[in-house]
């Protein structure tokens, strides 16, 4: 079946937007159309976290709570879920709920702005956590900015829910929630509004039926880099297909020494998955972006965007990925170091969309991964590194060597790879590889870093690598 609504719940009632316009932001459905002005934007592009709101989705008869930065997600994200806002924490007597009543009583509010959406990623943190420390606080507080607290009563904030009962009425009306979820029935979203086009196929045999008829469309499989073409360059978005919807797209699984990766599974699944496997991918992803990002943000969009910072990439590419294209036909496997061709554009043609990633398992590698930012949370990249190589009698039999934002795509370092294999790791055969870095790379300035920054960052870090493995320790400042 075919709808041009969108149905969502929303005070224990289901709600339908009928053939809504494709580019409006959730941000201003909440508070233009509802009415609830709590959630606030500051940066409209989701970096601030003063627009978080909670959408809760069903998953195997239980409620999945996930925070999402409403400034950029379009208001097609509701369907089929629960929306929840920081008006609708507060009891029904008018009482706070526990969060909110933490907030106040550690003083984790001044100017009041960001506070809101604090709120809403400490509730989120409350249902996905059965306690409550440094780590999961600050993570789940890593996309909400504050310029008065100094974070320290927030955090205390958090931390005293440790002493407080859970219950709250979200408990209470939860098999409400899942009932009323339930009837909204999984459909195939066909929107036309004002030449505006948006489409959210349920399966992949739709999906070609869609991109058939609509060849020009844009993609969007989570949406938080494309969502600013609207937000940010204040521009239209004509036609649009969500790759959202199609449970065939969002999967993960280890498969012949391989990990396969659909096109719409969110990095928050990917970073929990990857942990055993890689580590440090594990840890670049935890700074990839807030948790509000993670949530939604897949690395298909990240490979698609073909950002030269784009952090999963030159990861991607020193484990030697491969990216699985679909057309209307067939499915093609390339190698991602063939999928990038100049400054934001690749290989995918017209009629033609990612599928999936396969990430080889190398249990004889060392895989090492680096990021510098200006910030350590949610930051874009000045320079991204990654190393993943095997010794053999203390020769490097085998290295592959990428980074990011070090030149218009994301790239390996071929000439330094080739001065490196099988060759000891030596403080003169170090000091080569990083001279022929040069040879390698010819970075730019920008308001991230200098090209001279760029280049010796990179050489820093080739070296780094090289230091932890001799000395068999990290040499990390977080």
């Amino acid at each position: 079946m075919t709808s041009s609504a969108i149905n969502f719940v929303w005070n224990n009632e289901i709600l339908k937007i009928n053939n809504p316009d494709p580019n409006e932001t959730l941000l201003n459905f909440i508070r233009l159309k509802i009415k609830k002005t709590g959630t606030k934007e500051g940066c409209a592009e989701g970096g601030c976290g003063a627009c978080t709101v909670v959408l809760a989705e069903l998953k195997k008869n239980n409620l999945i709570y996930k925070t999402v930065n409403a400034c950029i997600s379009f208001v097609t994200v509701l369907q089929g879920k629960q929306l929840i806002i920081v008006e609708d924490l507060v009891n029904n007597n008018g009482s706070l709920h526990p969060v909110q009543k933490a907030m106040v009583d550690y003083h984790g509010s001044q100017c009041g702005f960001c506070t809101p959406g604090f709120v809403m990623s400490l509730f989120a943190m409350q249902k996905n956590y059965s306690s409550y420390n440094n780590e999961n606080i600050k993570d789940s507080i890593s996309g909400n900015l504050c310029r008065c607290t100094g974070y320290r009563p927030i955090i205390d904030a958090a931390k005293s829910l440790n002493n407080k009962n859970s219950s709250d009425k979200f408990v209470k009306d939860k098999k409400k929630i899942i009932n009323l979820l339930r009837k909204i029935k999984p459909e195939n979203i066909n929107i036309n509004n004002r030449n505006k086009k948006y489409f959210a196929p349920r399966t992949i045999i739709e999906l070609k039926k869609i991109i058939k008829d609509n060849p020009n469309s844009k993609f969007l499989s989570g949406g938080t880099d494309l969502s600013l073409i609207v937000t940010k360059e204040r521009k239209d978005i004509d036609n649009i297909i969500s790759l959202n919807s199609i449970n065939e797209l969002n999967f993960i699984e280890k498969k012949n020494e391989q990990i396969v990766v659909g096109a719409s599974t969110s990095l928050r699944e990917f970073e929990l998955f990857i942990k055993k496997y890689y580590s440090d991918f594990n840890a670049i992803l935890n700074r990839y972006g807030s948790v509000q990002i993670r949530n939604v943000a897949t690395i298909a969009g990240n490979i698609a965007t073909a950002s030269p910072i784009g952090d999963t990439l030159p990861l991607l590419l020193s484990l030697d990925a491969k990216v699985v294209l679909q057309n209307l036909n067939k499915k093609t496997i390339l190698p991602l170091k063939n999928f990038f061709v100049s400054y934001r554009k690749t290989k995918l043609k017209k009629r033609q969309f990612i599928h999936s990633i396969i990430i080889p398992i190398s249990k004889k590698n060392i895989f090492k991964a680096y990021k510098i930012s200006k910030r350590i949370d949610d930051d874009i990249s000045s320079v991204c590194a990654s190393f993943n190589l095997e010794i053999k009698n203390k020769k490097i039999k085998s290295i592959k060597i990428a980074y990011g934002g070090m030149a218009p795509i994301p790239k390996r370092a071929i000439n330094c790879e080739k001065i490196l294999i099988n060759k000891n790791i030596s403080k003169e055969n170090i000091e080569k590889a990083k001279k022929i870095l040069e040879k390698d790379f010819k970075p730019i300035s920008d308001m991230r870093a200098s090209k001279n920054y760029r280049m010796k960052i990179a050489k820093n870090l080739l070296m780094k690598c090289f230091m932890e493995i001799n000395n068999n320790k990290l040499l990390r400042l977080n």
